[in-house]
């Protein structure tokens, strides 16, 4: 291909050796008669004004840059007859070669050359081309065009398309116009309006049914018309209601930590009716606060001999101790307005939010100081820092905990109270001197705090005047406020659905046993003979624990199944057992044995059952901490062994033999004393069968002889 191009320094970067075989190539196939090559021009003179796609660039070859002296130049070598027909054609026409144009053509080819692929060699009216270039000329000669084309439209596309097809395609009258160029251009070129009368006498209808096609034609007209009318009101409603949830949707985004970064909800509380009176079973912790609530009452009184209270107090304590309670007290005491926050609020699946949310509540209490903050949960958003690849901004809340607790801007009068149950699972930074610096521990209650406990909750129900807080309160070891809440209210739910008027013992009894050991399965049916065995068993412990000089006093004595167990006789110390006694831990142990002591005597060794393994369990725990631990070993010394796979053999050896030894003589023990308590022993246990419950003056009054006609 060849391309035609007004630069001063030509380039050649093609050999000028293949052009001139191409040429050569070219002229053959032609034909060397210079009439036919005259019918030949006028021939593409008029198909030129017809083809409506014409396209020939040979800048691929190299030549765009060669200008038209070098052409001529070259074409005269190359082909000399052309070069003489051009001249003679120079000479005849004017010496302008080029004149401006304004019209665009199908392709850019013709655009730049003022011909097109179509019959070669004429002059294209529509450029008003003054003489042929000679491109044109050498294109005269050829027969068809073995090369794609590029057409052009409104926009430019690529169309590729041989030549021979361009031939065939007649142009256009109008002039190239793109076929959506039309419909753009005709769309608002309607039919005619026909008049009805018109349409009427187009049709041929009938005079007499002229009136009748005149009525439905209006009818019709107005039925669209309202059709039309709906479909617009329902368009409206349609985008009234699109309008309406779009702007909902946009309120809501505004509203959710993404756009606000914070809730709002960060007001206030007044705890008037909360103070340390609502407080039991916690007496060293208010003792601690109390100092805080003078803080927060009269601040200038600390202020005026230089001293600084802690900026946070944490509270420690297991869960249902009255942590939170505390907190709420010390805000009521001192009249302040108290700011509650949870640990696990602060994060969210949003970068930023949990910072952004310290931020906000620090803000808020410094406006109303003096003033409590409570931050319940401490650990989930004040846990030790460590590198996560998951979650790279996890650090940003604890990191703004931090700094808004002691920072360079000062929180006067605000008092942190942050609570939680695992403080070694906290950041160090977190709990150091002026951010954390006052730990208060807030213990499980007493016997004496259990007692407060229950007289506090007992007030809240109707509860029989007889009943004794201290007698509950003895048989719930390790029971927090919340259990005894817990209890409580279990308890009040048996007497309403007993159908009592009043909530008495037995129900305290039961709803203890149920929290402890799990509800009754009085559905499971057990035979005759394992009641038997069951009844033994556990009069077994009750006799020694009766009768052993150590033991606690017991409580009570059931075969009725409850959770796992198909009975239990439960014992209640006098007062909290801080410490324990060599001769306390051995009661314990014998008494464990009772049970499968009474199964051996009674039953003979071949009937002993599986019922005493959580016994065994608990006598074989007592014993190896007596030997390991407790230094109550003779041979062993005052010695702890805490890891047993690192001592010698020798060593191992002697702790089993020693554990061995307390049980077989606490085994003995037990059964010396239910052979010398046999009476007693079969009386309490046909008792256990015929009222399956005994409480501890009942188990008293049948071990000294006594009736229980009168139950």
């Amino acid at each position: 291909m060849f391309s035609l191009s007004t630069t001063v320094q030509p380039q050649v970067t093609v050999p000028l050796s293949h052009l001139i075989n191409a040429l050569h190539s070219l002229k053959s196939s032609v034909g060397s008669s210079s009439s036919a090559t005259v019918k030949r021009r006028e021939q593409a003179s008029e198909q030129d004004l017809e083809s409506t796609e014409a396209a020939w660039c040979l800048r691929d070859l190299g030549l765009s840059d060669l200008g038209v002296q070098q052409l001529d130049e070259l074409v005269a070598g190359a082909l000399p007859h052309l070069s003489q027909q051009r001249a003679a054609s120079t000479s005849i026409l004017s010496p302008r070669a080029w004149s401006v144009s304004h019209c665009s053509t199908p392709s850019f080819f013709r655009n730049k050359h003022g011909f097109s692929g179509g019959k070669l060699g004429t002059n294209s009216p529509v450029f008003c081309r003054q003489f042929p270039s000679p491109l044109q000329n050498i294109c005269t000669e050829l027969q068809y065009w073995p090369v794609w084309l590029q057409s052009r439209g409104f926009k430019t596309l690529r169309k590729h398309k041989r030549l021979q097809e361009s031939f065939e395609r007649p142009m256009e009258p109008g002039g190239f116009t793109p076929s959506f160029m039309k419909g753009f251009l005709t769309r608002d070129k309607g039919l005619e309006v026909e008049n009805l009368n018109k349409l009427l006498k187009n049709k041929n209808i009938p005079e007499g049914q002229q009136d009748s096609f005149k009525t439905g034609f209006a009818e019709g007209f107005l039925k669209s018309q309202a059709l039309t009318q709906r479909t617009q009101d329902s368009l409206r409603r349609t985008r009234l209601v699109l309008l309406v949830l779009f702007l909902a949707g946009l309120y809501g985004l505004s509203k959710t930590p993404f756009l606000s970064g914070l809730d709002s909800a960060v007001d206030p509380v007044q705890m008037k009716n909360v103070t340390f009176e609502h407080v039991k079973g916690a007496e060293e912790a208010k003792n601690e606060l109390q100092e805080v609530v003078e803080f927060l009452r009269s601040p200038e009184k600390f202020t005026v001999l230089g001293g600084k209270l802690p900026k946070g107090i944490l509270l420690v304590g297991p869960p249902g101790t009255g942590k939170t309670l505390l907190a709420r007290a010390v805000a009521g005491e001192a009249d302040v307005p108290f700011y509650y926050a949870s640990g696990s609020e602060f994060d969210e699946m949003f970068v930023g939010v949990g910072a952004s949310r310290i931020r906000n509540l620090f803000r808020e209490a410094k406006a109303n100081a003096p003033c409590v903050i409570f931050i319940d949960e401490l650990d989930s958003v004040g846990g030790k820092r460590i590198e996560s690849p998951m979650h790279p901004y996890s650090r940003q809340t604890i990191n703004q905990l931090l700094a808004e607790m002691d920072g360079f801007k000062t929180n006067e009068g605000v008092i942190i109270i942050g609570a939680t149950n695992f403080p070694e699972a906290l950041d160090n930074a977190l709990i150091r001197p002026g951010r954390f610096d006052m730990q208060v521990t807030v213990p499980k209650p007493d016997v004496k705090g259990r007692t407060e406990i229950l007289n506090w909750y007992l007030k809240k129900i109707k509860v029989d005047p007889n009943v004794q807080a201290g007698i509950i309160a003895r048989g719930t070891v390790g029971f927090s406020g919340a259990d005894l809440e817990n209890l409580v209210n279990q308890a009040a739910l048996k007497a309403a659905v007993d159908g009592k008027d009043m909530v008495t013992l037995k129900e305290l009894e039961f709803a203890k046993d149920k929290i402890l050991m799990g509800p009754e399965r009085r559905s499971v049916e057990i035979d005759q003979k394992n009641k038997e065995i069951t009844a033994y068993h556990e009069s077994g412990h009750a006799i020694v624990a009766y009768y052993t000089k150590d033991a606690m006093p017991i409580n009570k004595a059931t075969i009725m199944p409850r959770g796992p167990t198909l009975g239990h006789v439960s014992m209640l110390p006098d007062d909290d057992r801080w410490s324990e006694t060599r001769a306390q831990l051995l009661a314990q142990m014998d008494v464990s044995m009772g049970g499968r002591v009474a199964e051996e005597i009674i039953f003979g060794n071949e009937f002993i059952t599986t019922g005493a393994s959580s016994d065994f369990d608990a006598a074989t725990k007592i014993a190896k901490m007596m030997v390991t631990r407790f230094g109550m070993c003779e041979k062993l010394g005052v010695m702890t062994y805490t890891d047993q796979t690192k001592q010698s053999p020798e060593t191992q050896a002697v702790i089993e033999q020693e554990i061995r030894k307390l049980l077989k003589d606490s085994y003995e023990r037990a059964r010396a004393l239910l052979k010398s308590h046999a009476k007693e022993h079969k009386s309490l246990a046909i008792a256990l069968l015929q009222y399956e419950t005994l409480d501890a003056k009942e188990i008293k009054m049948i071990l000294e002889g006594k009736s229980l006609e009168t139950r």
